[in-house]
């Protein structure tokens, strides 16, 4: 009978455990744009990471709409093996001007349609990348809804806008945080706001930077759940330890 509190205290620690890692999970499941910031009024490239949340069937199709609220002039997409990107424009209400130009019209959505073979399994990501600007001035974020398909017919819609104050929805639409430029050449656009020299919008070192910094930031939230997970089982067995011992003393 002096088991029974002991045996208790392990349920209620793995119970506790394994809701750590539940609620861990859903973080790693949705689509964001990585990295998450860029200086407003210039270029940047991001990637759109597309995690598959789904245990029985693959992702094959990705739809980006890009805000014309805040339209973008130049967007283009790095070519990716196996998969097809088609780009649509819209007209636009009301001109925007570009380096002294009017621009009539801007990229309204982007579509990545798998070729045959080719699929997010269940268990992976992809990645898929944009370069984009300029990037306005007049907002500090841009909010990209997004529809995953799946090859068994679902549709998961990224479109939930978050709200101050109210807690994150269940599918939210990724989002691109947009900073005051720090360093100005004079027209409000930071030094290195120019397109690189790939035709792409990349750097290439700072790509890498930010792929290691993403890759730390994943490893870093995987180890941080790992330790709590290890911690509450730890604890609980140290109770049920001293539990056994004060038992088998007084005996």
């Amino acid at each position: 009978m002096r088991s029974l509190p002991a045996r208790r205290i392990a349920a209620v620690a793995l119970t506790a455990a394994a809701s750590v890692v539940a609620l861990a999970g859903p973080a790693f499941a949705h689509v964001t744009v990585n990295p998450g910031s860029a200086p407003q009024g210039g270029y940047t490239a991001v990637d759109f990471r597309v995690p598959n949340e789904n245990d029985t069937a693959s992702t094959v199709k990705l739809e980006v709409n890009l805000p014309l609220d805040h339209p973008l002039a130049s967007v283009r997409t790095l070519p990716m093996p196996g998969w097809t990107a088609t780009v649509e424009k819209a007209k636009l209400d009301k001109p925007i001007k570009v380096h002294g130009n009017d621009v009539n019209e801007a990229v309204s959505k982007i579509t990545w349609t798998a070729d045959a073979g080719t699929k997010i399994a269940p268990g992976q990501f992809q990645e898929f990348r944009v370069s984009l600007g300029p990037l306005p001035t007049d907002t500090d974020k841009l909010t990209f809804k997004a529809l995953q398909s799946y090859d068994n017919g679902d549709v998961v819609r990224w479109i939930d806008e978050a709200k101050d104050g109210q807690p994150e929805p269940a599918k939210p639409a990724p989002v691109l945080a947009l900073t005051k430029a720090t360093s100005e050449d004079g027209h409000g656009v930071t030094a290195s706001a120019a397109p690189a020299a790939d035709g792409h919008g990349h750097d290439g070192a700072k790509d890498e930077a930010a792929g290691s910094t993403r890759s730390s930031d994943s490893t870093a939230r995987v180890l941080g759940v790992v330790g709590i997970v290890v911690g509450v089982i730890g604890t609980a067995f140290g109770i049920l330890g001293l539990r056994r011992r004060s038992g088998g003393s007084a005996s």
